[in-house]
């Protein structure tokens, strides 16, 4: 079954009103520099020597943290990791999963158009520090017995 993907309205919309919470599947130094306000910061990708590598902890830290039937929208920078992060929730049994079209920064085309806005571009609200617990490192810990 594939993925539902959300505009960045309807994303807001189910915070809000349906208890979904906002999963940034980015790295550490992109969410540092920029969220969704009251996000969960559990990356996809590390930011290593100058490229990304797989994170080994993903499920893990996602597991520990958040029940399977919890309601999640994932997102990243454009809509491409975020996709694949929902993808893999979705089958390891994550029912609830629906993705961020556009992601944080919004998704362009070749000709640097704008295709689908982001959670910026909505004018949604966005903080720079993660609320207590919501940092990866803190969400990480809680994997550890």
């Amino acid at each position: 079954m594939p993925v539902r993907r959300v505009k960045a309205d309807e994303a807001k919309r189910l915070i809000d009103e349906q208890g979904y919470v906002y999963l940034d599947v980015r790295s550490i130094p992109e969410f540092e520099a920029g969220h969704a306000v009251g996000a969960f910061n559990v990356p996809l990708l590390h930011m290593s020597g100058g490229g990304m590598q797989p994170n080994p902890e993903f499920m893990e830290v996602v597991a520990a943290n958040f029940a399977k039937d919890a309601k999640l929208v994932t997102g990243c920078k454009m809509g491409g990791r975020s996709l694949r992060a929902a993808e893999m929730l979705a089958a390891a049994g994550f029912p609830n999963v629906v993705d961020l079209l556009g992601g944080f920064g919004g998704e362009y085309n070749q000709m640097r158009e704008l295709v689908n806005p982001g959670w910026t571009q909505a004018g949604l609200p966005v903080e720079q520090e993660a609320q207590p617990g919501r940092a990866f490192a803190e969400m990480r810990t809680r994997t550890k017995p």
